[in-house]
């Protein structure tokens, strides 16, 4: 997933210090000017350190030397800071976090979990929510904002579940302040909330130096969530069982299919229409017929 690059985009920042206000940006703070070298001579050219430079001159009015100070301060503070990133870990990430479409989606049955069998191709679509991770100096709790109001911003959130779980599998004290900045509908089933969830682990497990694998982020993840192993996929993928049985496919869309998406101000709660559903109401077209004439034809000749 998250790994993958048309899944993910993000921005790294480092600092040798976690703080609420981030990182410090060395590159856009002021210095002191530099002062010159009280053996300089008139005449000569003088060299401190790295962007900057001294030049004396004689002033015969005066009867006194005057310096000329020659300062490069962009040079300077990108030596500072080129060397703090080289030292420093990673404090902040800000990550993208797609959203899917269900191109057909099969319910084959009921399970004697309560859960529906399922036979779907998930694919991603450029429409995501963006997450900032910062580091926390908290060892007891996360913190989450977002821009939505109704969003639980508490332990009933996938992103705190995710980081809980995270901690939980690997043993990691890591803990985040985390502002979500919501722009996939909720109750719409674009699977916004897993992948948030998804974006979650794989976030964790950059900040703890990446000591699981995708293959382990994508197995726990199902554990709370039926959805969310399909994020960890290439984008493109036949997906079965709840949904967490994941069969990467070529992408068979185009990159660049214009898509329409029309959200009602209702929300559904998928708990409530799997409730409601009727298995024998549905239709009995085969999955797996549908997957091969999407994949060898193309979604616009194809009838789900």
């Amino acid at each position: 997933m998250a790994c993958s690059a048309h899944l993910v985009s993000q921005s790294l920042y480092s600092s040798h210090r976690a703080s609420p206000g981030g990182p410090r940006n060395l590159r856009s703070q002021g210095r002191p000017p530099a002062r010159a070298s009280p053996s300089a001579r008139p005449g000569s050219r003088v060299s401190g350190c790295r962007g900057v430079s001294l030049r004396v001159a004689a002033s015969f009015e005066q009867g006194r030397r005057q310096v000329e100070v020659s300062y490069d301060p962009q040079a300077r503070f990108n030596q500072i800071a080129d060397q703090i990133d080289k030292d420093a870990g990673m404090t902040r990430l800000n990550l993208f976090s797609p959203c899917k479409i269900n191109v057909f989606l099969r319910i084959t049955g009921k399970r004697p979990d309560g859960f529906h069998d399922l036979a779907s191709l998930f694919h991603v679509i450029s429409l995501g929510d963006t997450i900032k991770f910062s580091l926390s100096p908290s060892k007891s709790r996360d913190r989450l904002s977002t821009n939505v109001p109704g969003v639980p911003v508490d332990e009933s959130n996938l992103i705190i579940k995710a980081l809980n779980l995270y901690r939980q599998k690997t043993g990691t004290n890591n803990f985040f302040w985390i502002h979500l900045d919501k722009k996939v509908p909720t109750g719409a089933g674009l699977g916004g909330g897993s992948s948030n969830a998804a974006t979650a682990l794989w976030a964790a497990n950059q900040f703890a130096g990446c000591i699981a694998s995708e293959k382990d982020l994508q197995e726990w993840s199902g554990e709370i969530g039926s959805d969310i192993p399909f994020f960890f996929s290439r984008g493109a993928a036949y997906c079965t069982g709840r949904g967490e049985i994941v069969q990467d496919i070529p992408n068979p869309l185009p990159e660049n299919l214009p898509m329409v998406l029309i959200k009602p101000p209702e929300a559904c709660s998928t708990a409530e229409v799997y409730k409601r559903f009727r298995l024998e109401q549905t239709s009995q077209a085969d999955p797996m017929t549908l997957l091969e004439e999407i994949t060898q034809w193309d979604i616009t000749r194809c009838l789900c």
